[in-house]
């Protein structure tokens, strides 16, 4: 399969560490190009990348004849924007979550992508790895008998850092934009339902959501949501069937969190584990990209389910008083 060439607008701490590696060792890809400004943020970009091009601003990466994959890591504000200009320059796109700050906004996403037949997507890196992947087949298979609930928590604690993009309103902070996308669209995905009753209680400081509690119903079971940017590290997701409790104790940073692993507990303290201690979610969402370029093949989230994610994540804000 032929090389997928990648450019990075913006130096960002996530770039460094998750995304740009990820890049420059997916089977597929080349990390060729990164924009920044600042020289300085650029030398460790380049320390495992030495043939890096760095480019001063993000208007000249987009011009660079030679990237045809762009990966857009900037603050929840810009993505929209940036993800527009990457689809008019002619570049494939791939943008971190929240694509959008609100659902509506994704629509033009939609409109871009389908006239210029281009890739755009949404950095939904948890669709790729195979514990979701199982997980959802479990599900359609009845492993647990039949859904009757679900519970989904992600939490950490930066007050300590208040000058962070994700304690800021005016770059779209707060624990329901950063992190939300994860409680409520692994939901949606595992379970390919639709919220149909949302109750939501929010804290606020500065501005921005640190504690959401989130309550409802989907088509055929009752979940219940926690995000906070206020607590003690911590994430789960469990599935309460009629026959069994499946249980993910690392869902979303797996490899860095925990380890990636699946438990099904059934009657007579019975638990089947299963475990995916080498799989590197960033680098298989890289590769599921390049493939689809290349080959045409089905990517696991569009930005049909994106808008989904953000409908949800626009409901839980409406909802809340």
């Amino acid at each position: 399969m032929e090389t997928v060439n990648w450019g990075i607008l913006g130096a960002s701490h996530f770039a460094l560490h998750h995304m740009a590696p990820a890049i420059h060792e997916a089977s597929g890809a080349r990390l060729s190009a990164l924009a920044t400004s600042d020289r300085a943020r650029a030398a460790p970009f380049a320390a495992f990348c030495p043939d890096l091009r760095v480019h001063e601003s993000y208007e000249a990466l987009l011009a660079d004849p030679a990237i045809e994959a762009v990966y857009i890591p900037l603050p929840n504000h810009l993505h929209v924007e940036w993800t527009l200009k990457a689809l008019d320059a002619g570049k494939h796109v791939l943008t971190e979550k929240p694509i959008a700050l609100r659902a509506a906004e994704i629509d033009a996403l939609i409109a871009r992508r389908d006239a210029t037949g281009l890739h755009a997507a949404e950095a939904y890196m948890i669709v790729h790895h195979p514990q979701w992947q199982r997980a959802r087949a479990l599900l359609a298979d009845g492993a647990i008998g039949t859904l009757e609930h679900a519970d989904a928590s992600f939490s950490y604690d930066n007050r300590a850092d208040l000058g962070n993009i994700r304690n800021r309103p005016e770059t779209g902070g707060g624990s329901i934009p950063d992190i939300g996308v994860y409680t409520y669209g692994c939901l949606r995905w595992a379970t390919g339902e639709e919220p149909v009753e949302i109750a939501a209680s929010i804290r606020r400081e500065g501005g921005v959501d640190v504690f959401a509690q989130v309550t409802g119903r989907f088509a055929s079971f009752s979940f219940a949501a926690m995000t906070s940017m206020r607590l003690f590290g911590r994430q789960e997701v469990v599935f309460q069937g009629s026959r069994g409790l499946m249980r993910l104790p690392a869902p979303f940073n797996a490899g860095v969190f925990g380890e990636a692993r699946i438990e099904i507990h059934r009657p007579g303290a019975e638990m089947v584990l299963e475990r995916w201690p080498a799989a590197r979610q960033y680098r298989l969402q890289v590769e599921a990209f390049g493939r689809s370029l290349r080959t045409g093949a089905p990517y696991p989230w569009t930005l049909e389910d994106a808008r989904g994610t953000q409908a949800m994540i626009d409901r839980v804000f409406a909802a809340a008083p």
